[in-house]
């Protein structure tokens, strides 16, 4: 079983989406933007797929980045090698550290691999490729059945290692468990330092994968390979209280049951949004209910993800298929609330607290902790601005609100609530 270093929990990921990220979508003019996203605190980027795109079966007018032609080239959209291992410098020049996506279950119809091992691929009953399930129209499925198709995999990542700091890997589920622990192994050979993080994947996901007779890894299985993983495993949660379907409470609680089913070291990725999901703006356009919800993020125990735009309030969803610049209106920029909430997470948050948190369903106001000991950082956010009174397990005295500096009272076990977030420290 991997060893995680538990360090990443207090980390801060942005994820990019070159296409999108710049006007030029290039390798080099990510370069010009690399001190404003090291200044939100950023500590690695992620980098979307870098390789060529399928033109078989492509979606929209330049295709799915995840419908990948070659494993071991570079995107020409974006630039050339070079080109890439003189970005990659800038980000360890500026202090951070650079993953790239790994996109493992499937190719696209004209890949690669497809022309030269066509026997590394599913096939389906009348012996043609295609997909196990979904409908992934651009990307036929691989098949690790073959052993010689985890020699290639994994030769491939360690080429990778040789440059970038470690992987983001696609539906990670979906690719047998022992090929990442294998791979987790050798890769070490070429960089020890690597860092794994797991797209794993919604729990009905993985029931209806078995239901149709495919294997699929749970986030248990993932944890012997990978450091961090999605948060998907309670997602629905979130989902159904966005949607008017479920409770805060019950989100709530299944935050807290991830402390009890999951060994000590076990990192969950936070994030209010990524390029598979609705922007956060969009779900929460009122802002002061949107800057409730990222603090939580933030609050929570485990690394806080990020993705470009969203220091902008950006709400339009940032397709994968066509070039669309996200917007940097100045009006909507929040960077320096999000430069303030990185400050204290990285200040404040011990990286092996304990992690509570419950939800008054009537006032939809969340209290959260973060306990170490003689250590202890109470979180109140009011998921829909409303304000009041709030039980807190605090002494009675006075305390610095971190994230606007002001001192605030807990009377009587009581803090007053306006509606904005609270972050404080018990000494």
């Amino acid at each position: 079983m991997k060893k995680t270093d538990i360090s990443l929990r207090g980390k801060i990921i942005y994820s990019v989406y070159l296409r999108n990220h710049t006007e030029e979508g290039t390798f080099s003019a990510l370069e010009s933007d690399l001190d404003r996203i090291k200044a939100l605190g950023t500590d690695i980027i992620w980098l979307l797929p870098i390789h060529p795109i399928g033109v078989i079966n492509k979606k929209g007018e330049l295709g799915c980045p995840y419908s990948i032609r070659d494993y071991r080239g570079i995107n020409p959209e974006y630039g050339t090698l070079d080109d890439f291992k003189h970005l990659v410098d800038e980000i360890h020049a500026r202090g951070m550290l650079c993953i790239i996506d790994v996109v493992y279950n499937h190719t696209s119809h004209d890949s690669v691999l497809r022309a030269e091992h066509p026997e590394f691929f599913f096939k389906k009953d009348d012996g043609s490729f295609g997909n196990r399930y979904g409908d992934w129209t651009d990307v036929i499925d691989l098949d690790y059945s073959n052993a010689e198709l985890w020699d290639y995999q994994i030769d491939t990542l360690k080429m990778w290692a040789e440059i970038v700091d470690g992987f983001r890997c696609d539906v990670a589920s979906c690719v047998p468990a022992e090929f990442w622990e294998r791979a987790v192994e050798e890769v070490a050979k070429v960089n020890p330092g690597a860092i794994w993080l797991a797209e794993s994947v919604y729990t009905g996901h993985v029931q209806f994968a078995r239901e149709c007779g495919y294997p699929v890894a749970t986030d248990s299985d993932l944890y012997r390979a990978f450091d961090m993983e999605y948060p998907y495993d309670v997602q629905d949660y979130f989902d159904r209280y966005v949607k008017g379907e479920g409770t805060l409470s019950a989100y709530m609680n299944m935050l807290t049951y991830q402390e009890h089913i999951f060994t000590s070291d076990y990192i969950k990725v936070r994030f209010l949004e990524n390029h598979d999901t609705q922007r956060a703006s969009k779900l929460f356009p009122d802002t002061e209910q949107m800057l409730n919800w990222l603090a939580f993020v933030y609050f929570q125990k485990g690394t806080t993800m990020l993705y470009g735009g969203q220091e902008w309030q950006n709400q339009e969803y940032c397709t994968l298929f066509d070039k669309a610049v996200f917007d940097r209106s100045a009006e909507k920029d929040i960077t320096p609330y999000m430069i303030k909430l990185g400050e204290i997470k990285k200040r404040m948050f011990p990286v092996d607290a304990d992690f509570s948190a419950s939800a008054n369903d009537e006032t939809n106001i969340v209290t959260a902790y973060l306990s170490k000991k003689d250590v202890k950082i109470v979180g109140v956010f009011s998921m829909k601005c409303n304000s009041g009174e709030v039980s807190v397990n605090a002494p009675d005295g006075e305390y610095i609100e971190e994230i606007s500096g002001e001192e605030i009272t807990v009377s009587g076990g009581k803090v007053k609530c306006s509606g904005k977030p609270i972050i404080f420290k018990v000494n």
